[in-house]
Formats: structure tokens, C-alpha cells, sequence
């Protein structure tokens, strides 16, 4: 008799198995817990939403329509793989299966035809929406077949629950097909292996390469100039310890700026006219002005 995972718990199940998760609006409280029972779980099903765009699909699970209200399920899938939290609790997503199915699932043995809609699903299973038309056509990409693995092995490993606890929303009631591109069959066997192992930690994002001005050529400081990268230019100068400012610095070009970047030279090595104060490449490059 397995209690659903807390709000707590469930982001970090799926963290933990390599998952970028974002939490959406107040997922944590956004429920049908008023309308039926709520649990014990027994599984993960997979849908697909009939719908393209991250954004509009994430609110539409979170919100529902007029025919069916929100959440939709507990998690959607993005193309990109990112998994956005809409519901914790019971979720619009299952509806009456059948019940059969369901004990096979409890049993995590080979799945029979559903051939009845007579047991309430959204009691007992999590329930991920996957963004795809569900048209066939549609593709499936990569990084999101990887979050759909993930995130049903998150669950089933902090369940211990075997690849026989996920299913197809076509698997558990009559008439649907979703999801419509892969087989249940191959995911399960993708969910099997991965149990078989440890949770795949988080892949480093590489830091991005900072980006600085290039040398506007000398020209570009004389009397009159006004730009934010005079203004970053100044700041720099600063914290390098050679700004000469009693104000600012500002986006005009000064007097001050002048002075200032001639100590910047001077602590460069430069002298002489080499040290007056007017930017050249090479000093210009060595101070890396942030990008304005």
C-alpha cells in the first residue's frame, strides 16, 4: 500500500535522477483532492497532450478546460526534456480503466487487453503529459523519450517499484492511444535498465564564456561621447583601483575618464604618450569591459 510521494519528495526523486524540473505556479496545492479518494499508488501512467508549445500546454495541464478541470496530471514532459510540476494530489489525467489492468500493474505482470472502464485511475496513478500533437507525425526528441524515462524510473525507484508500474494511457482505458509515437514496451525496457542502475546524476551546464566589448577604435573617446560602455568602462577602471572619480562614473566621457584610464595604462606598464589616457586595443582588451 504505497502513499503518494510528498511535494518534497517527488522534486527530489526527480532531481536526483538527472531531471531539470521546474515548479509551476502553486502545483504544490493545485489538486481534485475534493473529489475522490486519493491513493494507495500503484504506478506511472504516460499521456500525450494533443497540444504544441511548453507554455500554453503547462498551463492548460495546470488549469484544465470547462469540460475538465485542472491539474491534468502531475507533471508535463517538454520537448527539451525540462519536466514542469502542475498538481500534487489527485489530477485529471487517468479516469476509469480497467480494473484488471490495474491488478496486473499492482502485480507488475504482463499487462491484459483494457476492455473495460470501470475503476477510478486518478486515485492511483501519477500521471506525466508529454508535449506532442499525438498525430504520429509529430517527433519525439531524444531529450524528451530521456525525460520520460527518467521521471517514471524517479518514481518507481523511490516507490521500489519495478518497469511493470509504468503503463500507456492506452493500456489502462478503452479508446485511447496516447502516447502515440513510441511503444510502452520500448520505454519500459529504457525504465528497467535504468533501475538496474544508480540515478543518473544531473549533467553539469557549462558555464557560459563571458562576453566583453571590442575596442570601439580611440575615436569613439572624445568630447561629447555618451554610451553605457563608458559607463562599464569607468566601473571597470574601478575596481581595478584606478578610477579617478569624485561622481560616477557616467556614460559621458570626462576629463575623469581620462585620467582614470591613464592610470589603467600606467598600470599596465605603458608611459609617456603611451599612458595618456585614450584607450588603445591592447590595454582596451586587457581590461575586458563586460558586454553593455
Amino acid at each position: 500500500m504505497a502513499t503518494f510521494l510528498s511535494a518534497d519528495r517527488l522534486l527530489k526523486a526527480l532531481r536526483d535522477e538527472g531531471l531539470e524540473v521546474v515548479e509551476h505556479r502553486s502545483w504544490r496545492t493545485n489538486n481534485r483532492n475534493h473529489k475522490g479518494k486519493v491513493g494507495p499508488a500503484h504506478g506511472v501512467m504516460i499521456h500525450h497532450t494533443v497540444t504544441s508549445g511548453t507554455a500554453s500546454s503547462v498551463e492548460l495541464c495546470y488549469n484544465g478546460h470547462s469540460a475538465l478541470p485542472g491539474p491534468l496530471c502531475h507533471g508535463v514532459i517538454a520537448k527539451d526534456g525540462t519536466v514542469y510540476l502542475v498538481g500534487h494530489g489527485r489530477a485529471n489525467h487517468a479516469g476509469l480503466g480497467d480494473d484488471d489492468v490495474l491488478q496486473a500493474v499492482i502485480a507488475e505482470k504482463e499487462l491484459p487487453p483494457d476492455n473495460e472502464a470501470n475503476t477510478d485511475g486518478n486515485r492511483h496513478f501519477y500521471g506525466f503529459e508529454c508535449v506532442n500533437l499525438g498525430d504520429g507525425k509529430d517527433p519525439w526528441p531524444t531529450a524528451q523519450l530521456l525525460a520520460i524515462e527518467r521521471a517514471a524510473a524517479a518514481i518507481c525507484r523511490a516507490h521500489g517499484w519495478g518497469p511493470r508500474s509504468v503503463l500507456g494511457h492506452l493500456e489502462w482505458q478503452p479508446g485511447k492511444v496516447d502516447p502515440r509515437g513510441f511503444t510502452m514496451d520500448s520505454m519500459r525496457a529504457r525504465v528497467g535498465k535504468r533501475l538496474g542502475g544508480k540515478p543518473t546524476p544531473p549533467a553539469a551546464k557549462p558555464k557560459p564564456k563571458p562576453r566583453y566589448e571590442p575596442f570601439p577604435g580611440a575615436a569613439f573617446f572624445k568630447a561629447g561621447r555618451n554610451s553605457a560602455i563608458i559607463t562599464a568602462m569607468g566601473r571597470r577602471l574601478a575596481a581595478e583601483g584606478c578610477g579617478r572619480y569624485a561622481v560616477g562614473p557616467g556614460p559621458k566621457w570626462s576629463e575623469a575618464d581620462r585620467k582614470s584610464y591613464a592610470a589603467w595604462q600606467r598600470k599596465c606598464g605603458y608611459s609617456g604618450t603611451a599612458a595618456d589616457g585614450i584607450p588603445g586595443k591592447t590595454s582596451w582588451d586587457r581590461l575586458k569591459v563586460p558586454n553593455v
